[in-house]
């Protein structure tokens, strides 16, 4: 079964606002919308989000390393590439709450587990990329265009997703006048997970984003995604304006 991370899921959605919440300074409420995703959870793939956040806002390490096991066993469960770039992240915070209860063993059975998973994304794919651009199929896309969120950086790598709605809010969110257009594409080279997203707000990749030096081939078109309604649009195009975050390029 593919578990497909999808920004409109209420799980999802109560993660973010509890996520907003901390970012202001109000933690009693992030809390709140934590246990309330958890509350609201009717699979392994929701349980596991809703106990990583629930567990990084414990006071005591036991009542953390208890929820951060919690989330390791839903993700386990599930096994898929949408949820394996999550176990080192996983595994390193149970180690690390295992090395502040002085249980060396633990700790260090653990730190293994979490190198043992790390080193190159392994995602089978499909992989698609939006853009505004007019490609025909064998077209190659290479690195060192401009960025769509800071138009004066020039990209070192190309970026790419297995999710097809990524894709479709890229293409939204590209310059240009052009209609937008989601491409399948397979990566020429080695790839890395994207760290603009690892890590940053969920554990792991679990948006499947992706990056390369090497060109992508355009391989076909999709035409089945989510396209975004003006509202929502508009929405995405404040939160950029506003994100003043640095991007590792």
């Amino acid at each position: 079964m593919s578990m497909k991370f999808d920004p409109n899921n209420v799980v999802i959605k109560l993660c973010m606002s509890g996520m907003s919440l901390e970012d202001s300074g109000n933690i009693e409420d992030a809390v709140t919308m934590f246990q309330k995703a958890w509350q609201e959870a009717t699979d392994d793939y929701e349980w596991f989000v809703a106990a990583y956040h629930l567990a990084r806002q414990q006071k005591s390490i036991t009542d953390k390393l208890r929820w951060m096991e919690t989330s390791l066993l839903c993700a386990l469960k599930i096994n898929d590439d949408n949820v394996r770039s999550a176990y080192p992240t996983l595994y390193l915070s149970i180690a690390k709450c295992y090395d502040e209860l002085g249980d060396t063993d633990n700790a260090k059975r653990n730190y293994e587990l979490s190198n043992s998973y790390k080193g190159a994304a392994s995602d089978e794919g499909p992989f698609y990329h939006g853009t505004k651009a007019d490609l025909m199929v064998g077209d190659l896309l290479t690195a060192g265009g401009n960025s769509n969120y800071k138009p004066e950086l020039k990209i070192n790598h190309i970026y790419f997703t297995a999710n097809a709605n990524g894709a479709g809010l890229a293409a939204a969110l590209a310059k240009g006048e052009g209609r937008e257009r989601v491409y399948i594409v397979e990566p020429t080279g080695e790839f890395e997970n994207d760290p603009n997203v690892t890590d940053k707000k969920f554990p792991g990749n679990l948006t499947r984003s992706y990056r390369s030096q090497e060109p992508l081939r355009i391989i076909g078109e999709e035409t089945d995604w989510a396209k975004l309604t003006t509202t929502e649009r508009r929405k995405w195009r404040e939160n950029l304006t506003k994100n003043k975050g640095e991007i590792i390029n």
